[in-house]
């Protein structure tokens, strides 16, 4: 099983600066590149603070230019936001400029706050995203393409540059219906889900559907992969994990404000409200403890055959603090599930 750092840019307050916010995902980037973690992943939203990343393709690139080997995932990019005419091209300039270790996740849309000012209503997505998926499959794919559909029309055109690999990056699709999964798995899409907050039984749907899609899919040389992404962060001691609870429950209420409504936002800073989640459910599905209480979190996990885990550690906590639980998290985590050692931070034993 490997693991994935999110980049998730959380941005709780204006004070801070975004240029902190990036910076701070830099590092982590960095440091993830070094001590052997498989991938970071960055998303994609607009005009609000959580989740804050408008141009998720610049960013990748900006991450490939200072590491060397990390696999880079959108995760994901809002397809219908986009003009596939012109989105497929830039698809293909980043992965020149990542050196092929672009992934490309994909999703419609969760924020209706975000969509709707951007001129998408939420009603809209599926049949958006559905299209917006086979023009840029296609125009990755071929080299003149024409379209008569509902929401593109064109003559024939080419994408220049070509891909450097036949049909652009992997594609990863975002999808939480056991059903959507299954249909993803069987076209050769990778997947990328969650189960929410932590209902056990969903989990083992949606890896049984993706296991049925794999067993059905045409095979290729890119066997689809699950990826799971949970909230995490390592404890030193009782007190600790109880801060770090409470930051991440704080962080809940901000995200179900803009992904479940109302949509409250005053000038791009999601207003906080409560939970919907009790504190002390959250606290059994996140991956915050002590070592041994995250490895034990993992285990059904692994036992489940997730390819990767994506963790997310960026919900308004100390950004140095977040960078010792990655190190401890690489250290003292990751072997129980890898049987790839973990590389020795040259940087952090000089210093």
């Amino acid at each position: 099983m490997d693991f994935c750092i999110q980049l998730s840019s959380d941005y709780p307050d204006k004070h801070y600066g975004g240029d902190r916010v990036y910076r701070d995902m830099l590092d982590q980037a960095k440091l993830a590149d070094r001590i052997g973690f498989d991938s970071v992943s960055v998303t994609e939203h607009h005009l609000v603070n959580c989740l804050m990343m408008p141009a998720p393709l610049t960013f990748a690139v900006k991450i490939a230019s200072m590491t060397e080997r990390l696999k880079i995932l959108t995760s994901v990019v809002v397809l219908p936001l986009h003009d596939m005419r012109v989105y497929a091209g830039e698809v293909v300039v980043a992965d020149i400029f990542c050196e092929g270790r672009l992934m490309l996740g994909v999703g419609r849309g969760a924020f209706a706050y975000e969509m709707e000012r951007m001129g998408v209503p939420m009603d809209e997505t599926r049949e958006r995203f559905d299209e917006s998926l086979d023009v840029l499959q296609a125009l990755l794919l071929d080299e003149e393409v024409s379209w008569q559909g509902k929401w593109y029309q064109f003559d024939p055109l080419t994408i220049m540059p070509r891909p450097l690999r036949q049909g652009g990056p992997p594609i990863m699709m975002a999808v939480l219906n056991p059903d959507g999964i299954y249909a993803s798995t069987k076209r050769g899409f990778h997947i990328q889900t969650t189960p929410l907050s932590g209902n056990h039984q969903l989990l083992k749907d949606q890896v049984e559907a993706f296991q049925r899609g794999k067993a059905d899919c045409q095979k290729t040389d890119d066997i689809p992969t699950l990826t799971l992404s949970r909230v995490a962060h390592l404890a030193k001691n009782e007190a600790e994990k109880q801060k770090k609870i409470a930051a991440a429950h704080h962080y809940y209420g901000r995200f179900d404000n803009i992904f479940l409504g109302p949509g409250l936002v005053d000038h791009g800073m999601i207003t906080p409200m409560p939970s919907r989640t009790p504190k002390e459910e959250l606290a059994e599905s996140l991956l915050i403890g002590s070592t041994q209480e995250v490895i034990d979190k993992l285990a059904p996990y692994a036992e489940l055959g997730i390819d990767r885990v994506i963790i997310n550690p960026n919900f308004g906590l100390d950004a140095q603090d977040t960078m010792d639980a990655l190190q401890a998290f690489a250290e003292d985590v990751m072997p129980h599930f890898s049987s790839t050692p973990v590389p020795v931070d040259k940087a952090r034993k000089e210093a």
